[in-house]
């Protein structure tokens, strides 16, 4: 058999395995897109549009204005055709064509026609459900902010991701400090600092000595719902993170108002430790997942990462062997590497593509590696990352195209045969996240074929 024809006969068995989707940026009051901007301005789209030479480069806002997001769709529209070859743009089409009929290119002539048939759609109580059974996504992992009032709770788990302890960001040295400030101000689970901010918000509470940073840390462990399944951290490859004792960091904290990188390692290097031991102690349950491979830019990130940072790494998972740690990767030649550490401690395991990670050719690289160095065990096969239900929808169709592919490559050379396969891919897309989150399906099928068991979920 040629590998096109079993490449597509793996496929069809590949949409019949459930998705569990381990990390995603769904909000409850909002699942689907509720305009067009929701779909063409979705971040990654607008890097690409950058990339071409649109002059809008930051984010939208969470919520943005009517004229706000006009503005940006018109200036985006004229960048469109030079954006054509990316797999962004294709994960667009597939959008546009699969969940709402539209096939031809968005002008200034029509948009405001296909915006008028997303927004029709967004307000029909139905229609998230009838993209996750598209989808065939079963449950979705997001924000525990972005719960609000728990109304969709049967389709959504949660993660805390609040204060980033370990995050560089751009013309800062005290991010580490702030964030921590941060939250010890609000108390309660809020939405995390935003990439480039552009200024910040004076919190309520300053830390001025080290025991401030173990109150504000023990409230923070105190905070974690008792109903998420993990936390998300970054762990920047800017920061060189090494032991700190508290007289070191009682002196950094007092040079705070002249911090230079020193001492923003520093804080970070602290802080995290210390979050660590707590969590450790405190919440062994919550799963530490992480990111890493995304350095700050301006308005987003670039992906590098340093040799140190996975030494780095691999000493501090091996120093909490209570804690079961969870990597994002957005930079793929670390791949094999944290494939290497993976192998060796158990309380490590890799979770999909993460942003500079997901375009095709990388996924594939990814996967291929993975496959054949880790088992499906210590690995997730996908998540999202998505804004709404659409980007959900297009990623998990890219992704289960890709891995047929690589499946079909497999059998072909004769490492699998065809059911070793199929096992392997319904490990990493159902399995692992089952095991490794706690993950539960939301129903009890969702395509005909697609038997699950039910089990009694961690975390909650």
């Amino acid at each position: 058999m040629d590998r096109t024809t079993l490449s597509r006969e793996i496929q069809s068995a590949l949409e019949e395995i459930p998705l569990l989707d381990a990390h995603t940026h769904l909000d409850a009051t909002h699942l689907a897109a509720r305009g067009l901007h929701d779909l063409l301005l979705y971040h990654m789209v607008i890097s690409d549009l950058s990339s071409a030479g649109c002059p809008d480069r930051s984010r939208l806002p969470e919520a943005p204005t009517e004229e706000e997001a006009r503005s940006r769709i018109e200036r985006a529209l004229p960048y469109l055709p030079a954006i054509a070859n990316t797999s962004c743009f294709w994960g667009l089409r597939l959008i546009l064509k699969d969940l709402y009929g539209w096939d031809k290119p968005v002008t200034a002539g029509n948009w405001r026609k296909l915006d008028a048939s997303i927004r029709e759609r967004s307000g029909d109580p139905r229609w998230p459900r009838e993209i996750l059974k598209k989808a065939g996504i079963v449950r979705s992992s997001t924000e525990y902010w972005r719960r609000h009032d728990g109304s969709v709770d049967e389709l959504l788990q949660y993660s805390l991701e609040w204060a980033f302890f370990g995050r560089a960001s751009w013309g800062e040295f005290d991010t580490g400090l702030y964030e921590l400030e941060k939250a010890w101000s609000e108390g309660v689970p809020s939405p995390p600092s935003p990439i480039a901010t552009g200024g910040r918000p004076v919190p309520s509470r300053t830390i001025r000595t080290v025991r401030d940073v173990h109150d504000a840390l023990d409230a923070y462990v105190d905070a974690i719902p008792s109903n998420v399944l993990s936390t998300a951290q970054h762990i920047s490859t800017d920061i060189d993170f090494k032991p700190v004792d508290e007289k070191t960091m009682a002196a950094a904290i007092g040079r705070r108002s002249r911090a230079a990188p020193a001492e923003r390692d520093i804080y970070a290097s602290y802080t995290t430790e210390e979050f660590w031991k707590r969590l450790e102690a405190r919440r062994g349950g919550v799963v530490y997942q992480f990111s890493l491979g995304a350095e700050p830019l301006p308005f987003e990130t670039s992906s590098r990462i340093y040799q140190r940072t996975l030494v780095f790494l691999a000493e501090a998972i091996a120093r909490h062997p209570g804690i079961r740690f969870q990597c994002f990767l957005g930079s793929s030649h670390a791949n094999q590497t944290l494939c290497t550490i993976a192998r060796e401690l158990p309380n490590l395991s890799l979770a999909g593509y993460w942003w500079h990670n997901f375009f095709p050719t990388v996924i594939e690289r990814v996967m291929r590696e993975r496959l054949d160095m880790l088992s499906t065990a210590r690995q997730i096969g996908f998540f999202s990352d998505a804004y709404t239900l659409e980007w959900s929808y297009a990623k998990a169709v890219m992704v289960r195209r890709i891995l047929s592919g690589v499946l079909a490559d497999k059998v072909l050379e004769g490492q699998y045969d065809r059911k070793t396969a199929i096992d392997t891919a319904r490990r990493i897309l159902f399995d692992s996240p089952r095991e490794l989150l706690g993950m539960e399906p939301a129903v009890t099928s969702v395509r005909a074929g697609a038997q699950l068991k039910t089990r009694r979920p961690r975390g909650g």
